[in-house]
């Protein structure tokens, strides 16, 4: 029993990773949705459409008996483009798995055309100003993720101009067909011989090459052939030839292939074939075909083999079992090179790759398109296009178990939390011949974290050099859409760059004009300055009215009556929630502190120690760690090096480790401060000054980590490579600028009963406009203008405005209730944001390297490009608060 009308377009919702593009239409069966279980259904539409229903909608939909229902139970999730139930047997079409969850869509000709005419410039140029027309017949153009063929359409259309102008310059004009004209008929020989396309849709394949026709379309003459260029795969899993004779998917020579030389004549009548594609006239439709039919009988054996090999690798999780599973998957290709009849084993796993729940069509680029790399200076020339997004849980959702390890192994130095455009960056760098060039979309993350080490660091360390860049460019028609877009040529660069249009004379894996492409380096100058607060580990410890785990403060004070001697163990305790909603900073809580004493001596307080013994023993002794089962009096990690250090200062400067700001507070140093609190052994105003200002704010969220919408401060990455102004420790400026700051907000804070999240919530709201808040801005603006004179830079503006960190789509579902507000900030336009930015690294950099050349790094690890070495070194330098009457130890 079948419906009349069975699909339908609902808007998706996916949850976008940062920079991704925008939701996507994807179609759903009606039919499909009623037949699910009622309490599955919302489930399935987030599985299939990425569609988020709850509330009414989700009662409406459980409550669905009929295709009607459902449409009314989406309501606005329905697509405008189509409202209506469309009947069955219609014509549609439907994102892939990472075009939906990437948010990708068709692009524009207003983003193809100067993606493309910047790409070829260079080539074109060194062709010099009267390039033959064979000489741009020989170009080889290709978009790695071509989608429907926008880039590649574009490429066709501006070689084609050129071909032409060639063809007149040199008065060689061809003998066209009658019926065509000259543009027309080098479109289609361009189409031809110069462009390439790889998509791991195969629908995508055949809408790219539609689209390429339509472009080249001579009424009279057959179809363009494309097939032959065009073709469905995995643009970044594959061989390489090597490998595949080889047996392996490592550079290491794994199996010598007794039958090397069946395929070395193999791919030697492959690559006759495809030149006598390219050699035939465009009527000889079927002439080509016929060619293109014995180069898919002579590479089938080949794929097959390199199919094995990608299997061996996706069908284990560990390197020993993969490694044994290569073995297993040679016995079966050797005992089937003997018997090609019983090949349903090898042909079973070789479908199943390419075809199964989540496929792997590998690409071997080498064995596909031969005569690109069977050249003097082998490769592409250029590689366009608007590769997928997608962050690390999307890239793992959207693909089968182990491609992320796939991706490291064929890209060095590359890190998991990557976004998958680095990736695509990574290969279309390797498929460039030298001198060649790539222009390509990425999101706005590019330039940013383990993308930019992924990707740009290691290309712009190995060879690569960037152009021109765009960093922030908004799709055309869609301003919530904000993109990169990149240039890279393969070798040393000698033209005028362009960063945002203005001239450059480097661009960094940062797209900044200055700083270098590494992170930046823990600098000697701010070691033993910033610690992680105290662990105490066990709530046992606390004396808190509002923990059930706790003891009540009454009894706090009861044993403080009975025995004066426990008020010398009694601690004031307080963390980051505190620190960022009292107007005073005020704790609420008390904590038992024994430092590093022996069982021994703590139990001279047998009132305390009782309490210890009842509420944090327990715990202690069930965990793994032996050492704080051994100490289980003692706080979980503490550290000796903080009590030192802020043993003669009155105060200290904490800020919260995560918060929705950068907001730094002074505290009294006779407090136990958690380890939600980072703290830094410092009390001058001039100090406060420079890590409360713009200038080391952006620096803190360009490189920590973050935590939803916020700020996650690591001292190691926001602190240890900061560099501070010159003699900023005796600058009068600077501790004037900070005290009359800090007072003021001190006051405004008390005055209104409001701790620094809601002061900096109004701070940075547009909507604002009391005398109070203005004057808070103007003493910031002074702040900051006090901390870049103090770094020389007194041509940078300190002039702010209101931006949003990012753009949300609206919610068009629930239009009548509240929106979320928007993530406004007060803050620096992007071009003094760069500017800051790019003269930091470049400070930090020039630091890095005195500081070595003065010898005071000698025994300094330098671990580079690999993150088990920083994640150790990240932990020892993240060191924890003690108590400054108590020496101690990390358990």
């Amino acid at each position: 029993m079948g419906c009349r009308y069975s699909l339908l377009n609902v808007l998706s919702d996916w949850s976008k990773p940062k920079g991704s593009k925008s939701s996507v239409t994807v179609v759903v069966s009606v039919e499909e949705i009623l037949k699910t279980k009622v309490g599955e259904r919302a489930k399935y539409l987030k599985d299939v459409a990425g569609c988020e229903i709850t509330g009414k909608s989700l009662t409406e939909l459980k409550d669905a008996r009929t295709a009607e229902n459902v449409v009314a139970a989406l309501g606005r999730k329905v697509s405008p483009k189509t409202p209506s139930l469309m009947p069955v047997g219609s014509l549609y079409l439907q994102p892939g798995e990472e075009r939906r969850r990437s948010g990708s869509h068709y692009t524009p000709r207003a983003l193809t055309e100067p993606i493309v005419k910047e790409t070829l410039r260079p080539i074109l140029s060194a062709l010099g100003e009267n390039p033959t027309p064979e000489q741009i017949l020989e170009l080889k153009v290709c978009d790695l993720a071509m989608g429907s063929g926008a880039f590649l359409v574009e490429s066709c259309r501006q070689l084609a101009e050129k071909l032409v102008e060639a063809w007149n310059k040199q008065n060689v004009l061809p003998e066209i067909p009658i019926d065509e004209e000259p543009l027309l008929y080098a479109r289609r020989l361009v189409a031809q011989r110069c462009l390439y396309g790889v998509d791991k849709n195969p629908f995508a394949v055949n809408l790219a090459k539609l689209s390429l026709w339509l472009a080249t379309l001579a009424k009279a003459h057959p179809f363009t052939f494309l097939d032959h260029a065009l073709k469905w795969g995995d643009s970044l899993v594959g061989l390489t030839s090597e490998q595949i004779k080889t047996f392996t998917w490592s550079e290491d020579k794994t199996y010598k292939d007794p039958n090397s030389l069946l395929f070395n004549l193999s791919m030697e009548k492959v690559k006759f074939d495809r030149d006598e594609i390219h050699k035939l006239d465009e009527d000889n439709y079927a002439a080509k075909r016929v060619f293109y039919d014995n180069i898919e009988i002579e590479l089938h054996d080949i794929r097959l083999k390199g199919d094995l090999v990608v299997a061996s690798f996706f069908a284990k999780d560990k390197d020993k079992a993969r490694k044994d599973e290569l073995d297993n998957s040679w016995l079966k290709f050797y005992q089937w090179q003997k018997n090609q009849e019983d090949d349903l084993d090898v042909r079973r796993i070789c479908a199943e790759l390419r075809y199964g729940e989540k496929p792997v069509p590998a690409f071997n680029w080498e064995i596909e398109f031969p005569e690109v790399f069977d050249r003097d200076n082998p490769r592409f020339d250029a590689i366009v296009g608007n590769p997928p997004f997608a962050g690390k849980n999307a890239t793992i959702n959207a693909h089968v178990s182990g491609y992320q390890d796939w991706l490291k192994v064929v890209n060095p130095e590359s890190h998991g939390n990557a976004d998958l455009v680095a990736h695509f960056f990574r290969r279309a760098f390797s498929l460039l011949r030298q001198s060649g060039c790539f222009g390509l979309i990425a999101t706005n993350t590019i330039a940013q974290g383990d993308t930019r080490s992924t990707g740009l660091r290691y290309i712009c360390e190995h060879g690569g050099t960037i152009y021109n860049a765009q960093k922030r460019l908004k799709w055309p028609r869609l301003a919530d859409v904000v993109v990169s877009v990149v240039h890279v040529f393969n070798g040393d660069y000698k033209g005028v760059k362009l960063l945002d249009g203005r001239d450059a004379d480097l661009i960094s894996a940062f797209l900044f004009h200055a700083g270098g492409n590494q992170n930046p380096k823990v600098l000697l100058a701010n070691a033993g300055k910033s610690f992680i607060g105290s662990y105490i580990l066990g709530m046992g410890f606390t004396f808190d009215d509002s923990n059930p785990d706790a003891t009540p403060i009454q009894e706090m004070q009861r044993l403080i009556e009975q025995n004066p001697k426990n008020a010398k163990k009694v601690f004031p305790y307080i963390g980051g929630e505190e620190v960022n909603s009292s107007p005073t900073h005020t704790h609420h809580r008390y904590v038992i502190s024994f430092g590093e004493m022996s069982e021994a001596e703590a139990r001279e307080y047998p009132d305390l120690m009782n309490i210890v013994e009842e509420k944090v023993k327990p715990a202690r002794l069930a965990q793994n760690r032996e050492i704080r089962a051994r100490y289980w009096w003692r706080f979980g990690e503490s550290t000796p090096a903080l009590g030192k250090a802020i043993a003669p200062l009155n105060r200290v400067l904490v800020i919260g480790r995560v918060g929705q700001h950068s907001a730094f507070t002074f505290l009294p140093n006779k407090m136990v401060l958690s380890e939600q609190l980072v703290v830094f052994a410092e009390e001058r105003n001039s100090f406060f000054c420079i890590l409360q200002s713009h200038a080391h704010e952006i620096w803190a969220r360009f490189f920590s980590s973050t935590f939803g919408d916020g700020l996650r401060y690591t001292p190691s990455d926001c602190f240890e490579t900061f560099p501070f102004p010159e003699n900023w420790e005796t600058n009068p400026t600077l501790e004037a600028a900070g005290k009359t700051y800090y007072e003021y907000r001190a006051a405004l804070m008390v005055r209104n009963n409001q701790g620094l999240t809601d002061t900096y919530n109004r701070f940075h709201d547009p909507d604002e406009r009391h005398p109070d808040i203005l004057q808070l801005r103007l003493l910031h603006a002074q702040m900051d203008r006090a901390v870049l004179d103090a770094y020389g830079w007194t041509d940078i503006s300190t002039e702010c405005t209101f931006l949003l960190d990012y753009e949300d789509e609206e919610d068009d579902e629930n239009t009548s209730k509240r929106q979320k507000k928007k993530p406004w900030r007060y803050r620096w336009p992007e071009e003094i944001h760069d500017e800051v930015l790019a003269r930091l690294l470049e400070l930090n950099q020039q630091r890095a390297e005195a500081e070595i050349l003065g010898g005071k790094a000698a025994e300094k690890s330098k671990a580079k490009g690999n993150t088990k070495k920083v994640a150790k070194s990240r932990k020892a330098t993240e060191t924890t608060l003690t108590i400054p009457d108590f020496p101690s130890t990390s358990m």
